[in-house]
């Protein structure tokens, strides 16, 4: 993505200026924060005490997959589905070894877990944040709520079902006795608490607020802002967390945003698209499955998303362009980038999921779940 951005720099398809301009800071910002929060919460081991508590009472192999999916799942909704694929790739192969289940199983269950659960947030992925952030949306939260909260919890649901069919001699297994030790030392987590607890207040308020008709009262940049400065100002070791932070994915999309306007400026993805495929639900859904998997779901939100608006695009077309490109990665493992960065952390202990493997399970629940946003997004209102 740098390269393009380069290219189309030196070539003159794009000045500086407009460059700079192109550059969604209030994206860029909102990333920062989450990964500030996210990282924190690893580096501090609260997110493995959590994960832990919350996996000692699972006494069933279906259970365990259960807590995964709608545990993991719901969690990614609050934290970012990709940040999630990183710290929960290790989490699943040690369960998988604690719990003698098969780690394609577990690798299978994150991955649908931090695709799906995200669904439903306007800050589980990039892309809903994308969606959120550029079409002024004045309550994302109580928007992607009542539009995709009830179809997410179904496609999870329906996950279950196929992860049991496909996997049922690790669903009929006995696991063994299990004495899950917790960490001695809390000192740690102060930092880490504050800022869960000051992103939890703020999204509060904001759904609040927005209940009542008023508008956003802290933006979406500010909120992850303003959930990062404890760990920063009250982290033992805040120069460590800013070091290792996700940077390669912030530099991915500042280079996006300007790779992406040099096209938006060519009208050459503009030349592909009628109006069908904007302002009918079926074709955005279907449209946002398709394309992600040759450009990933967020360049593709970036160029799609402005004809939608453009088009006079509704409520319930945006987030139809939000569920199809994001259930998008439950298609094939280029889907999303959160499925590439499980399996290269698997690969580097020993598992893997292939091509096959995942698209087994992944292309006839990717139907099932699109049929399921269709026939919501088709009840409600504009």
């Amino acid at each position: 993505m740098l390269g393009g951005a380069i290219i189309v720099l030196l070539t003159g398809q794009i000045t500086i200026p407009e460059a700079l301009d192109a550059i969604n800071m209030d994206v860029m910002l909102f990333l920062f924060g989450m990964f500030i929060v996210g990282e924190a919460m690893v580096e501090s081991g609260y997110l493995s005490m959590l994960s832990q508590r919350f996996f000692s009472h699972a006494s069933t192999p279906g259970q365990v997959i259960l807590f995964i999916l709608f545990g993991i799942g719901l969690l990614s909704a609050l934290i970012m589905n990709d940040t999630l694929a990183i710290i929960g790739t290790p989490l699943v192969l040690g369960l998988a070894t604690k719990f003698r289940l098969s780690p394609k199983l577990m690798l299978l269950s994150l991955a649908i877990a931090v695709t799906t659960g995200s669904v439903m947030s306007p800050i589980g992925n990039p892309q809903n944040l994308l969606i959120a952030v550029d079409s002024g949306m004045q309550a994302p939260f109580v928007t992607f709520g009542i539009y995709l909260l009830i179809p997410t919890l179904i496609s999870l649901a329906a996950a279950y079902c196929f992860l049991w069919y496909y996997f049922r001699k690790d669903f009929s297994a006995s696991i063994p006795d299990h004495e899950i030790p917790l960490p001695s030392t809390k000192t740690a987590f102060f930092p880490v608490q504050c800022s869960l607890a000051v992103l939890l207040i703020l999204t509060a308020a904001n759904i609040i607020v927005s209940l009542y008709g008023g508008k956003l009262p802290v933006p979406l940049p500010l909120i992850a802002l303003c959930a990062a400065a404890p760990v920063i100002m009250l982290g033992p070791e805040r120069v460590k967390l800013l070091k290792n932070i996700d940077w390669f994915t912030l530099v991915f999309f500042a280079a996006m945003f300007v790779l992406m306007e040099s096209v938006w400026q060519t009208g050459f993805f503009q030349s592909f698209v009628d109006e069908s495929m904007v302002t009918s639900i079926p074709m955005i859904l279907g449209t946002s499955v398709i394309i992600s998997q040759f450009i990933s779901n967020v360049p593709f939100v970036a160029l799609f998303q402005p004809l939608i608006i453009q088009a006079g695009g509704t409520t319930a077309d945006l987030m139809a362009l939000a569920a199809g490109s994001t259930i998008a990665g439950n298609l094939m493992v280029l889907g999303a980038a959160s499925n590439v960065i499980i399996i290269q952390n698997a690969e580097k202990q020993g598992e893997t999921l292939t091509f096959l493997e995942f698209a087994r399970i992944g292309v006839p629940l990717t139907l099932v779940q699109l049929v399921v946003f269709w026939a919501w997004l088709t009840l409600m209102p504009v």
